[in-house]
């Protein structure tokens, strides 16, 4: 029989002495759902649900009616507990598909679900039949009995014990997540910095204790006259973001000052139908009152721990906005209110000792012929003009840039090399300032610094892009100039290696090899990734992260690169011919290859002249090159798609991308770069971004690969996040065209086997 929930059933001929409900709707909590007590009946016998349901069904307990769920046997009784909710007692028969199923359903419900608050009553038909005492104890069975020896009376007394010690399990429980809810609220609000954080933080950790999103706000009174009647708003969340910094005034929403009023006449928290206020009395005459909108009403043990949340806040809204009143004046300029030199020398030591300096470049901006202007026009419209350019920096370059003022006329951008460059910086002082309505032109010279070829301090950097900046005033005004303590030796061996790269390319040096891409599931073979590999003719292997971009710089990567295509498509070919028919080739495609004006036509002629199926071919590109320019890429990957190769995503996650753009992009898989593998089970971070990208290519309909699988536990990890297929170590090493046949050819023996 299905599960079913009975409606509440009413009897007019029974006079035991018990409490009937009256004759008026269901009574309701805070949150609008019946206030009622969940009793599951768990028998194979269908009279003993009727009689149960008809000698409770219309009693009150604890001033709430009862609600039935009924399961006929232990199996459904299995499989709806896993997702019925707040069911305060089940009346369990002992005897159903076998002698001691019910037993085998309370080890269940207590060890495999959890389930310790639920109140059990153990019920047979059989009189000579009892469980161990062991097992009740063990178990937390609330009571045992005979149904013979049920009558109307002893059941309701039974259930009601039972409905109290669940109530009363229920209020500790809730009391210990609540305090325990309390600590880590607490200690999360100390992490944050700045007043607007904390308060923001306030609002969100007060609602989460109440177990509901935020809507509200939180405000300020530092009045210290009489007649003062505004709320200086810190902090909004959910419907009330329009307030964020304003003054709240009466008029502005009268139902929430109102509140505030109250709450601050009378100093405490007050407890509104559909609302509530937090008071928190601050120092100096200066007072915190948060308002937030309410789903449900307060219950006792919720008005406690808000009051002891309350006690926690009030000092530290008073301390955080001293430090960060304190920290602004040491570490900000006063007037852009950018980072000042100080603070800058800090964020850069800290992004010399993490791998983000790899891809960071700091550039200094000096204005142009400022002080002339300074002069002519005076402070107040320098001043002016100095606030004007910080806020065009800020604004146009990216938050997720750092932009300083380090100097009377001098800024500092700092961040990932693909946008502090100057190119991106002197772009923005094509359009004049406009200050009080006059148009002012200004230039800016740039001294710029990579980070991953620096070797010291942050200071030390800062002073090294000051001697480039000075070189570049030295050329040209309205230029740049990076700085390199080597850049001779850098140029020099550019040359050295261009030469020998062309030299290597015509000598044979350069060859490909293919590393295969398994299934995870049944470990074989579905395809492999071509590599350009260079080996000098004393046995030495130059690095790919070396030469390919000398390749690209040159030009040479063209002429290469067709090279690659051509040789492994011919691999393919091969391989078809010995049997590996449903074998897919990965060819990587540089971005100075595939923004060449005729790559498609040598793709197109590639596969014509190979005769390789491009249905079993794949492009790999860039996640930077997929975000550079999308709107041509869309157009080229489209014209590249009609000759039926598919497209990958290699290193994704490593890039910016635009989740619209990628959309609109005609890929067919994304490749999970190395360093997501490497962080399964190298980082505290974990599986979260190859987790991440393994959904993302499910909800946008993509096949997914991981590279730089290197041992067993990772690739376990990615097969469980649901990823189909991998390369690496842990599988095979990159072989040339003869090893991999070979590989292929024993692999299929042995599945034949």
């Amino acid at each position: 029989m299905p599960p079913s929930i009975t409606p509440l059933e009413q009897s007019k001929d029974d006079h035991d002495d018990l409490v009937f409900l009256e004759e008026h709707p269901t009574t309701t909590d805070g949150t609008g759902t019946r206030s009622v007590w969940r009793v599951m009946i768990i028998d194979d016998d269908e009279d003993v649900h009727s009689t149960t349901t008809f000698a409770l069904g219309n009693l009150d307990m604890q001033h709430r009616p009862l609600e039935f769920v009924h399961a006929y046997s232990a199996s459904q009784a299995r499989e709806m507990l896993q997702h019925e909710q707040e069911i305060a007692v089940i009346l369990l028969d002992v005897v159903m598909e076998q002698d001691d199923a019910g037993l085998h359903l309370v080890r269940y419900i207590r060890e495999t679900l959890k389930l310790a608050d639920v109140r059990i009553i153990l019920r047979t038909g059989q009189p000579g039949y009892a469980p161990e005492i062991d097992a009740i104890r063990d178990f937390d069975i609330n009571d045992y009995k005979t149904k013979s020896e049920l009558t109307r009376i002893k059941l309701y007394t039974t259930v009601t014990a039972a409905i109290r010690s669940y109530e009363q399990i229920r209020k500790i429980n809730d009391s210990r997540r609540g305090l325990s809810q309390i600590v880590s609220a607490s200690t999360e609000l100390m992490a944050l910095h700045g007043v607007h954080n904390y308060a923001a933080g306030v609002l969100q950790q007060s609602a989460s204790l109440m177990g509901q999103q935020p809507s509200g706000a939180l405000c300020v009174r530092e009045c210290p006259e009489d007649g003062c009647d505004e709320w200086m708003v810190m902090a909004t969340a959910g419907a009330y973001g329009h307030l964020e910094g304003l003054q709240l005034t009466a008029k502005a929403d009268p139902r929430m000052y109102a509140a505030m009023e109250q709450s601050l006449t009378e100093r405490r928290n007050l407890y509104g139908p559909d609302y509530i206020t937090l008071y928190f009395a601050g120092k100096a005459s200066r007072d915190f009152v948060a308002f937030l909108d309410m789903e449900r009403a307060m219950t006792d043990i919720d008005e406690r721990l808000l009051e002891v949340f309350c006690s926690n806040v009030a000092v530290g809204l008073d301390n955080v906005e001293l430090v960060s009143h304190l920290h602004n004046a040491a570490f900000y300029d006063q007037l852009s209110k950018l980072p000042n030199r100080t603070r800058l020398i800090e964020i850069l030591d800290v992004m010399l000792a993490s791998p983000a300096r790899e891809t960071s470049t700091l550039s200094l901006v000096d204005l142009d012929h400022f002080a002339e202007t300074n002069d002519a026009l005076g402070h107040q419209f320098g001043d002016t003009l100095l606030v004007t350019v910080a806020q065009r920096l800020q604004s146009r370059l990216g938050k997720q840039l750092t932009v300083a003022r380090i100097g009377g006329d001098i800024f500092c951008v700092l961040g990932d090399s693909a946008q502090v460059n100057p190119a991106s910086i002197l772009a923005l002082f094509q359009t004049p300032f406009v200050i009080d309505g006059q148009d002012v032109r200004l230039s800016a010279t740039l001294g710029l610094v990579r980070l991953n070829e620096h070797d010291g301090s942050g200071a030390d950097a800062l002073k090294d892009a000051d001697i480039a900046l000075k070189r570049a005033k030295l050329q040209q005004r309205a230029g740049h100039f990076y700085f390199s303590r080597s850049m001779g030796v850098e140029i020099r061996e550019r040359v050295r290696m261009m030469h020998a790269l062309r030299t290597a390319f015509g000598q044979d040096q350069l060859f490909v090899v293919y590393q295969p891409q398994i299934d995870l599931v049944t470990r074989r073979p579905m395809g492999a990734e071509a590599l350009l590999r260079w080996q000098t003719p004393d046995g030495k292997f130059i690095s790919p992260d070396r030469f390919i971009p000398i390749a690209e710089y040159s030009g040479l990567i063209i002429d290469l690169g067709e090279w690659v295509m051509r040789t492994a498509l011919r691999e393919l070919v091969a391989l078809r011919a010995a049997g590996h028919d449903n074998f897919m080739m990965s060819i990587n495609v540089s971005q100075v290859q595939f923004r060449h004006p005729y790559f498609l036509e040598m793709l197109r002629s590639a596969l014509e002249d190979t005769k390789a199926p491009p249905e079993f071919v794949e492009l790999e590109i860039t996640e930077s090159m997929a975000m550079e320019e999308p709107d041509l890429l869309i157009k080229m990957l489209g014209q590249i798609k009609q000759t039926g190769v598919s497209i990958a995503i290699d290193d994704f996650g490593t890039g910016f991308s635009s989740l619209s753009y990628l959309q609109r992009l005609q890929i067919d898989r994304l490749k999970i770069d190395r360093a997501f593998v490497t962080e399964i089970t190298g980082s505290a971070r974990g599986s979260s971004i190859a987790e991440m990208v393994i959904q993302l290519g499910r909800n946008l309909g993509l096949a997914v690969i991981a590279e730089g699988v290197e041992d067993e536990r990772q690739a376990m990890i990615l097969q469980t996040l649901g990823c189909p297929l991998a390369q690496g170590f842990l599988f095979a090493r990159p072989m040339t065209a003869p090893v991999l046949a070979g590989w292929l050819n024993n692999d299929a023996l042995e599945g034949a086997a």
